[in-house]
C-alpha cells in the first residue's frame, strides 16, 4: 500500500500541467483524422470556430485545445451523435450557447479549462447525464456556486471550478455534490480570497483536494479549511500558493487543525514559506496520520524572528513513509531550524534540485531511520558529498538505495569511500553523471551490493576495478566503454541482468564467463560478429538485446539467428527491426532477418562430406587414369633413369659423346636364336664389322641392371628392337624401349630402328606401347622375309640403315668383354618378373635398380614358371 501511495504522490509531483502556453502559428488549418474514424487532432490550429465541415459524424474524441475560439454555438457538434471526448481547453471561449451540447448524450469527459467564461455553463451542460470529467477551473467566474442541473451527474468523478476572480467561498455552494463520491474535486480563487465561510468544504466527498487558495490576507481561513476538512478520508490535500505573495510572519499557529486530517499524502506546491510557518506544519505532522509530505516549488526563507537556542528541536517525532523536497529556493530549508533531526525518521528521503553545495557531517548521523535516499539532480561534486574529515563508519545503517543519478560526479573511487560504509546498502544508481577515469583506484565495498546503475557516464576499463563484485544488476549503457574486463566478470558470478547498450564494444570477448546471467543488452555497439560461441560461458542467458550494431552478414551470423529466433535457445528481444548488414558492400542495409547464405555454404559437416566424397572421387578417377594410360609404370621407368644418372654422377661417370657399339638389339629372349643365328653373323662379320651390343654378352657385371641397359643405350649409335609379340610380352624390353625413347629426346628418332620378325597389328598392342604404336604408323621399319631369295635386301636395308662401320673406341670393347670373361661366379639366380608372360626378365622388385654379384642380363629368356634359372657366365660372353 505503501508503494502505491509513494507512486501516486510522484505522479502529482512531477505530472502537473502548465497554466499557459505560447501558441504556434501554422499555416495549415486542416484536421487531424485517425484512420478508424473516430477522434480527431485539431490541438494548436489557432481555428476561431469549430471546422464543422472537416469532422465525420463517426468521431467519438475531439481534441479542439490550444486555439482561439471565442463562441460555442447550438450547430457546431449536432453531427457528432457518437461524441464522448471532447477538449476545449486553452482557448478563449466567452460563450457556450444553451443547446451548444443537446444531441451529444454520450459526452463523458468535457475539458474547457483556462477559458473566458463569466458563468458556469449549467443550462448547456444540463443534457449531459453521463458526465464523469468535467475541468472548468481557470475560467472568469465571480463565484464558485453549483446549481441544481449538477444533481444529474451522478457518475460524476473529476470536477474543478473557480478562477482568479472568485473572492468568495460560500457554505452552500457545494451541497448539490453531497450525494456524489468525487476522485477528484479542485478550487481555485483570487490571489487573495477574501471570504472563507466555514462549512463550503463540508458536504465534500473526494479522494483528492486540490486547494488552489492563497489566504496572504486572510490567514484564519486555513484552520476553517481544516476543520471543513477534519475527520475525512482522502488520498491526496493539495495546496497550491498558500502564501502567494508574503510570508507567514503571525506568531498563530494556523496549522493546529492538521491533526485531525486523515489523509495519506500532504502536498505544499509553490508558495512562500519560512522557518517558522514550516515549524508549526511539521509539529502539527508528528500528531497526524499523514504519511507523505511534499514541498515543491517552494520559496523558503529564514525567519527574522527564529533565532537557534541551541536547545534540543522542536520536530524530533516526524514518521513519514517519504518526504519530498523538489525545487526548493534555498537549500537551507534541509536544516530549518539548524539541525537535522526532523530527518531521522524518514523512510524515503528524496531531495531534487535544491542544489545545496556541502552535506555536513551531523546530517549523515541524523538521517538513521533513511532506507531510500534520492538526492539526484542537485549538480553535486565529488567534494560537496564527500568529506574527508567525517566520519562516516556506522552512519546511515537502515540505507538500502541511494541515488545520485543527474549531478556532476567525476569520480567513483569517492563515492566508493562514502558509500562503503553504508553496511546495508544494496542499490546505488550514479547514472547520468561525468564519472570517468579520474580516481577510479580500487575499491573496497564493505556490504553486498546488487544493484549498480551507472548508465551515461564516461568509464574507461579500470573503472571496473571499482565495481563490486557481488553485483546481480548492472547497467553501463552509454559509457563510452571499447571494451570489458573479463576479470571482473570472472569475478562476479552472480550477475543475473548487464546492460551495455550505446557503448563502443568492438567485439564480444570470447572468454566472457557468466554463468547465472539470465538478461544481457549489448545494441548499439560497433561489433559485427556474432555467433552462439560467443555466449558459450552463459548457460542460462535466455534475453538478448544486441540490435543497432555493425553486423557482418556470415554463416555465423545466419547459425546464431537461426539458433536463437527459431529454435527459441535466447529471446532477441529487438529482433528484428534492429538488425541490419553492415558488411559486405552489396549487403549493405540489408534486413538480417532477409538473408538467407546458401545451406551447403553454412553447414559445415555437409562441406566436409562434399569435400570427402569429391576428393575421394578426384582420386579414384587420377588411379583409373593412372591405370588405363599405364602411368605408374612411366613414372617407375623414369625414377630408375634419374636414380641410375644420379648413381652414374656420384661414381664420376663422364659424359663423352664417343660411341662404343655401332648398335644396341633390344629382343626378347624367345628369339634370341634369331638374333644369334642371324642378325649378329650378319653385322659382325661384314667388312668392315659392326660392333654390337647383346645383353647375353656385353652387360658389365656387378653393375645395376638398370645401369646396364641405360649405359649400353647411350653408348650405342643405334638401338635395333627386334618386334614380335614375344617382344611386347617382355617387360624389360618395355625399359629398353622407353628408355631408348627418352634418349631421342631433344634430338631424332633415327637412331632407333625397328625389325618387325613377325607381323603384329599395332591396335592390339597395350597403351604403354603408345609410342611404339605411334612409330609404326609413322616411321619406316624393316620386316624379316620369310623367303630367303628376299632376305638378301633386307640384310643390304638394314646396313644401309645402320651406315658405313668406323673404328671407334675398340679398347673399350676389348676391355669391356674382359671384365665379362674375367668373372669366376659360376651361376646367377634370376626370378621371374612376370608370372603371366612367355618372355621371363629379371626380377627388378622390389627395387628395380638392385645391385646383381655377379653381373644379371637383362634378357634371360623364356622361363618355367615360378623357377629359377642358373646359366654358366661363359655363356654370357
Amino acid at each position: 500500500m505503501a508503494d502505491v501511495r509513494i507512486f501516486t504522490f510522484l505522479s502529482l509531483v512531477f505530472g502537473f500541467q502548465a497554466s499557459f502556453l505560447i501558441l504556434p502559428v501554422r499555416s495549415e488549418l486542416s484536421c487531424r483524422i485517425f484512420a478508424d474514424q473516430r477522434t480527431a487532432n485539431c490541438q494548436g490550429l489557432r481555428l476561431q470556430h469549430v471546422p464543422v465541415e472537416q469532422l465525420p459524424s463517426s468521431l467519438e474524441v475531439v481534441d479542439l485545445s490550444y486555439n482561439i475560439i471565442q463562441v460555442i454555438r447550438n450547430m457546431d457538434f449536432v453531427g457528432l451523435p457518437l461524441l464522448r471526448v471532447l477538449y476545449l481547453q486553452f482557448n478563449n471561449i466567452s460563450v457556450i450557447e444553451d443547446k451548444a451540447f443537446q444531441e451529444n448524450l454520450l459526452l463523458e469527459d468535457v475539458n474547457i479549462f483556462n477559458n473566458s467564461l463569466t458563468v458556469i455553463p449549467s443550462k448547456a451542460l444540463a443534457p449531459l447525464s453521463r458526465l464523469k470529467n468535467l475541468e472548468m477551473s481557470n475560467n472568469l467566474y465571480s463565484e464558485a456556486t453549483l446549481d441544481d442541473v449538477f444533481l444529474n451527474f451522478r457518475k460524476l468523478k473529476v470536477l474543478s471550478m473557480g478562477g482568479p476572480f472568485v473572492g468568495i467561498l460560500k457554505k452552500g455552494d457545494l451541497d448539490v455534490l453531497q450525494n456524489v463520491s468525487l476522485e477528484k474535486f479542485a478550487i481555485k480563487t483570487g490571489s487573495s480570497l477574501d471570504v472563507y465561510e466555514p462549512g463550503y468544504l463540508k458536504n465534500i466527498h473526494t479522494n483528492n483536494v486540490w486547494l488552489d487558495v492563497a489566504i496572504d490576507n486572510r490567514t484564519y481561513a486555513l484552520p476553517m479549511i481544516l476543520k471543513d476538512l477534519a475527520n475525512k478520508t482522502f488520498v491526496v490535500l493539495r495546496f497550491r500558493n498558500l502564501f502567494e505573495f508574503k510570508y507567514y510572519t503571525d506568531k498563530e499557529d494556523i496549522f493546529y487543525g492538521l491533526e485531525y486530517i486523515n489523509s495519506q499524502q500532504l502536498i505544499f506546491h509553490r508558495g512562500k514559506f519560512n522557518e517558522e510557518l514550516l515549524r508549526m506544519a511539521l509539529v502539527n505532522l508528528q500528531k497526524s496520520p499523514i504519511k507523505i509530505l511534499g514541498l515543491l516549488f517552494i520559496d523558503f526563507a529564514r525567519s527574522q524572528i527564529f533565532v537557534n537556542s541551541e536547545q534540543a528541536s522542536s520536530v524530533t517525532n516526524l514518521v513519514l513513509e517519504m518526504l519530498a523536497l523538489s525545487d526548493i529556493s534555498n537549500p537551507d530549508i534541509l536544516r530549518f531550524d539548524w539541525r537535522f533531526t526532523w530527518l531521522n525518521k524518514i523512510r524515503h528521503l528524496c531531495i531534487h534540485n535544491v542544489n545545496f553545495n556541502t552535506v555536513p557531517c551531523d546530517a549523515w548521523e541524523e538521517m538513521k531511520g533513511v532506507e531510500i535516499l534520492d538526492i539526484s539532480k542537485n549538480q553535486l561534486k565529488d567534494n560537496y558529498l564527500f568529506n574527508q574529515q567525517c566520519n562516516y563508519r556506522e552512519t546511515m545503517p537502515s540505507l538500502h538505495t541511494f541515488n545520485l543519478s543527474n549531478n556532476q560526479l567525476t569520480s567513483f573511487s569517492s563515492f566508493a569511500a562514502l558509500a562503503g560504509e553504508f553496511k546495508n546498502l544494496q542499490t546505488i544508481d550514479i547514472s547520468h553523471n561525468k564519472i570517468g577515469s579520474e580516481g577510479n583506484n580500487i575499491c573496497s565495498w564493505k556490504q553486498n551490493i546488487t544493484t549498480v546503475i551507472a548508465d551515461h557516464n564516461t568509464l574507461v576499463i579500470d573503472s571496473f576495478k571499482c565495481l563490486p563484485i557481488t553485483v546481480l544488476y548492472l547497467h553501463l549503457s552509454y559509457c563510452n566503454l571499447d571494451q570489458l574486463d573479463m576479470d571482473y566478470f570472472r569475478k562476479a558470478i552472480g550477475l543475473k541482468e548487464v546492460y551495455l547498450s550505446g557503448n563502443k564494444i568492438k567485439f564480444i570477448p570470447s572468454g566472457w564467463r557468466s554463468p547465472n546471467l539470465k538478461s544481457l543488452a549489448l545494441d548499439g555497439n560497433s561489433f559485427g560478429l556474432i555467433s552462439m560461441s560467443s555466449f558459450k560461458g552463459m548457460p542460462n542467458l535466455a534475453r538478448l538485446k544486441a540490435g543497432n550494431n555493425p553486423y557482418h552478414c556470415t554463416c555465423d551470423l545466419h547459425t546464431f539467428i537461426q539458433e536463437t529466433t527459431v529454435k527459441g535457445k535466447v529471446q532477441i528481444t529487438d529482433w528484428p527491426e534492429n538488425y541490419k548488414c553492415y558488411y559486405p558492400a552489396d549487403l549493405l542495409n540489408t534486413m538480417v532477418s532477409q538473408y538467407f547464405p546458401g545451406h551447403v555454404a553454412c553447414d559445415i559437416r555437409l562441406v566436409i562430406v562434399i569435400s570427402v566424397v569429391t576428393t575421394a572421387a578426384v582420386v579414384l578417377a587420377i588411379m583409373l587414369l593412372c591405370y588405363v594410360f599405364s602411368i605408374p609404370w612411366y613414372a617407375k621407368a623414369t625414377y630408375q633413369i634419374i636414380r641410375a644418372k644420379y648413381r652414374a654422377h656420384k661414381e664420376g661417370a663422364g659424359l663423352s659423346m664417343d660411341y662404343t657399339f655401332h648398335a644396341f638389339i633390344s629382343y626378347s629372349h624367345s628369339d634370341a636364336d634369331w638374333v644369334r643365328d642371324n642378325l649378329l653373323p650378319c653385322l659382325e662379320n661384314s667388312r668392315p664389322p659392326y660392333r654390337i651390343c647383346i645383353h647375353e654378352r656385353d652387360f658389365m657385371p656387378g653393375k645395376w641392371i638398370i645401369d646396364n641397359i641405360i649405359e649400353n643405350i647411350e653408348n650405342s649409335q643405334k638401338v635395333i628392337f627386334v618386334l614380335s609379340r614375344h617382344f611386347v610380352n617382355s617387360e624389360w624390353c618395355n625399359y629398353e624401349l622407353y628408355f631408348a625413347q627418352q634418349r631421342a629426346i631433344g634430338k631424332t628418332l633415327r637412331d632407333v630402328i625397328l625389325v618387325v620378325k613377325e607381323p603384329i597389328d599395332p591396335k592390339s598392342l597395350p597403351s604403354k606401347y603408345c609410342k611404339l604404336k605411334k612409330m609404326l604408323n609413322t616411321k619406316t621399319y624393316l620386316e624379316w622375309p620369310e623367303q630367303h631369295k628376299q632376305q638378301a635386301f633386307f640384310w643390304a636395308q638394314l646396313k644401309s640403315v645402320l651406315g658405313k662401320p668406323n673404328l671407334i673406341k675398340e679398347h673399350s670393347v676389348t676391355d669391356h668383354r674382359r671384365a665379362s670373361r674375367l668373372s669366376r661366379i659360376s651361376v646367377i639366380e634370376l626370378s621371374v618378373e612376370n608370372q603371366g608372360s612367355v618372355d621371363v626378365q629379371p626380377n627388378i622388385d622390389p627395387d628395380p635398380g638392385a645391385e646383381v654379384n655377379p653381373q644379371t642380363i637383362g634378357e634371360t629368356g623364356d622361363l618355367p614358371e615360378n623357377k629359377n634359372l642358373k646359366i654358366p657366365l661363359e655363356q654370357m660372353a
